[in-house]
């Protein structure tokens, strides 16, 4: 993103945030191709059948940051961070709900996007994720918040550095750490399990 533009989205946001929404509108115009970007990735993430298409992601990403009506925005690295971390959620969500349907409850609900199916092992997968960062976050928040910029918002280090006010250097340590920690912690709740 040109410098001009990343002061342009700083001023859009704040706009935003104060409530206008010709700012909101405006700025979603100039954010949808990174938006676009990031969601394909994380849809990349899951198996190569997968049918959960990039916009289905982010027009359930827009209809979340509409509704969140005390959103502050202070800067670009926040929103794409805050972003990053929703289309996480939203994609825990729906394996939770697939989980539930296959132990049988919820039968007659609709998911959220018919076309938004993941393979019951995708959804065993990301739930052991999410269970691994949350326990994460209580004992090393930063780590937590580095794994949601990488990995969920495919941001760069610089990039997640700049987010979070922290070294690049710092960054890279964080995401050492925490990718081992993760993959320790789910490999234990798997075995468990």
């Amino acid at each position: 993103m040109e410098p001009i533009a990343q002061a342009d989205m700083t001023t859009l946001l704040q706009a935003w945030s104060q409530g206008d929404t010709k700012a909101r509108d405006k700025l979603w115009k100039l954010v949808f191709p990174e938006l676009r970007r990031l969601a394909y990735l994380c849809i990349k993430q899951e198996r190569s059948a997968h049918t959960l298409e990039t916009h289905a992601l982010i027009n359930e990403l827009y209809m979340r940051l509409v509704d969140w009506k005390t959103a502050h925005w202070s800067n670009r690295a926040h929103f794409f961070g805050m972003s990053a971390r929703m289309m996480r959620q939203i994609l825990v969500d729906h394996a939770r709900t697939r989980a539930s349907q296959k132990r049988g409850s919820n039968a007659d609900r609709i998911p959220l996007d018919e076309a938004m199916t993941l393979s019951e092992s995708k959804c065993e997968q990301l739930l052991l994720l999410d269970e691994a960062l949350v326990r994460l976050a209580l004992v090393h928040p930063r780590k937590s918040d580095v794994v949601e910029l990488r990995f969920f918002g495919g941001l760069s280090a610089e990039e997640t550095a700049e987010a979070l006010k922290v070294s690049r250097l710092t960054v890279i340590r964080d995401w050492n750490f925490a990718r081992a920690w993760l993959l320790s912690e789910m490999k234990a709740k798997s075995d468990a399990g």
